[in-house]
């Protein structure tokens, strides 16, 4: 490979020339046509498409109004019945591991929930056939 030598080489001229004086009287021209351009300056209040904005939006701001009721309102709390139904399909879910989850609080919540008669309970125990097991469970 021969050697390059940037110096030796023939310069490529630009195809850009300024005007000769150009940047004397530069700044001079710049400032004579800002100070010549008044822009016409029109109020925002003033314009007609700002009262279909302002409905347009009132309008959509109506129509979110239920989307984010709907969002605050669902629950984050389980359900009596979503809870026993998943419960009742989780084979590997024992009463045991129920009890190991279940702290002071939530076992004086129970006792206020569970509000059974003594003759209802009577009853469950002279018909269930599994009375020791329930007994000792």
């Amino acid at each position: 490979m021969k050697a390059f030598k940037l110096e030796n080489e023939p310069k490529i001229k630009s195809g850009f020339k300024t005007p000769e004086h150009y940047f004397d009287d530069f700044s001079a021209k710049v400032l004579q046509q800002i100070n010549e351009k008044e822009v016409k300056v029109i109020p925002f209040y003033k314009r007609k498409n700002v009262i279909s904005l302002a409905a347009a939006a009132v309008i959509v701001f109506a129509l979110m109004i239920p989307i984010v009721n709907n969002y605050n309102a669902t629950s984050k709390e389980l359900d009596e019945a979503t809870l026993e139904t998943y419960l009742s399909y989780q084979s590997n879910f024992n009463q045991y591991d129920l009890i190991q989850n279940l702290d002071a609080k939530d076992i004086q919540k129970l006792n206020k929930n569970v509000a059974i008669e003594d003759e209802t309970l009577e009853d469950i125990l002279a018909s269930n056939p599994n009375i020791e097991h329930l007994i000792s469970e």
